[in-house]
């Protein structure tokens, strides 16, 4: 029951991203934006996750006016002692974070994994798509110290 609420909450209310960083990359007002994403179920993480932001100058001349590229690339750190909530365990984990990329068929999602056997927390920012996967993506780590591992289950 525990794991059910926790899941509905997380459906309820996504880890929220801050916009921290827009760099211009060219002329037709094309951007690389960072956002900063604390994660809901881990206090004392936080990461980065940078993407590509299309202009409408772009969406005109390129056409495609519904979709963003896939690439991101995220990187995570400790900010303070670390306390883990109810996380689910395994190798699919959970999502942390989802952002529309296109209209309906894509996403930019982050998701936290539990490696036990190493006592680390691993990020990973992939696209989502319904029909053509991406192999875009990008990882981060972050280790446990003394006294933040989860209990065996």
């Amino acid at each position: 029951m525990k794991a059910w609420i926790a899941t509905l909450a997380l459906i309820a209310a996504p880890a929220s991203a801050e916009v921290v960083g827009k760099v211009g990359v060219d002329w037709v007002g094309n951007d690389i934006i960072v956002e900063a994403i604390a994660d809901p179920e881990v206090q004392g993480v936080v990461c980065h996750l940078a993407y590509f932001d299309r202009s409408v100058i772009d969406r005109l001349s390129q056409g495609n006016w519904f979709e963003d590229p896939s690439n991101s690339a995220i990187e995570c750190t400790r900010t303070g002692p670390i306390s883990i909530g109810d996380i689910r365990r395994g190798p699919k984990g959970e999502d942390v974070f989802s952002a529309s990329r296109s209209l309906i068929f894509k996403s930019l999602r982050v998701k936290r994994i539990y490696d036990e056997d190493n006592q680390v927390l691993i990020y990973l920012a992939h696209a989502n798509q319904v029909n053509e996967g991406s192999a875009k993506m990008s990882v981060s780590t972050v280790a446990l110290g003394p006294g933040e591992e989860l209990p065996a289950q």
